[in-house]
């Protein structure tokens, strides 16, 4: 998702909405710049989604609707379309309707990740993001990753267009540190290694918060397959269901 602020180009598309078609290049301009205007819009809705979800709130359309614009009210439909996705592909949350008539939305913990005490700066969307991919790494690798798994995990993320300019964040440091501080990970030398390794495995936070399965079954809806294809993924996760029962 390419993350940009209100621009002219955004009251340009707004403007040429309320003034109606003009010439063929007038008309042209407004469909070069919806992407642009989507991203913008879909940019400002994740965050608040995201805040009401650490609040434990419901959100109304009315609510929502009143901070990605009002004159954009005809786009509103693909604008919530695609931050629910963004939603529940990128942070595993779903956004649910609970109560149609007053189209009141509740936002579901799918993996069941709280990201309490993440929540609140600019960089949360990638923040959020590396921490599903690591702790899926991190169980796809036999419970342990090492520390080239995740400079792998970690050149492949900077190659992406949307994480360019949220490199400022130092993704190593939030893995290393960050992450290690509230709990998901657990950052360690290996056990008599010489010279030393370091590996990674889930915190205590993440064993609570959520399971090998719902991280299973988030990474085959990503890749749109059954979770049982993976097979040897699926009878562990599947025993560490049964154990808890």
């Amino acid at each position: 998702m390419a993350f940009s602020q209100k621009s002219q180009s955004d009251k340009s598309f707004s403007r040429q909405d309320e003034n109606g078609a003009g010439s063929s290049q007038d008309v042209q301009v407004p469909r070069s710049l919806q992407r642009v205007v989507l991203d913008d819009k879909i940019a400002k809705l994740v965050p608040i989604l995201l805040f009401k979800y650490q609040q434990k709130e419901l959100i109304t359309k009315e609510e929502m609707l009143h901070n990605v614009d009002e004159d954009y009210k005809e786009l509103f439909p693909q604008i919530f379309r695609e931050a629910c996705k963004c939603m529940r592909l990128g942070c595993g949350i779903d956004v649910r309707e609970i109560d149609p008539p007053g189209h009141i939305y509740a936002l579901i913990p799918v993996l069941g990740l709280t990201y309490h005490g993440m929540l609140g700066d600019e960089e949360i969307i990638p923040k959020i993001d590396l921490l599903i991919v690591i702790l899926t790494v991190i169980f796809m690798k036999g419970n342990r990753a090492s520390e080239e798994d995740m400079w792998q995990v970690m050149t492949v993320r900077e190659m992406l267009p949307q994480w360019k300019r949220f490199l400022v964040w130092e993704p190593w440091k939030f893995i290393t540190e960050d992450l290690v501080q509230k709990q998901y990970v657990k950052y360690h030398q290996v056990p008599n290694s010489d010279p030393a390794r370091y590996e990674f495995l889930w915190g205590p936070r993440a064993h609570a918060e959520t399971s090998k399965m719902k991280i299973l079954q988030h990474l085959a809806m990503i890749c749109r397959r059954d979770p049982r294809s993976y097979t040897h993924l699926y009878e562990e996760a599947l025993r560490e269901e049964q154990a808890h029962v």
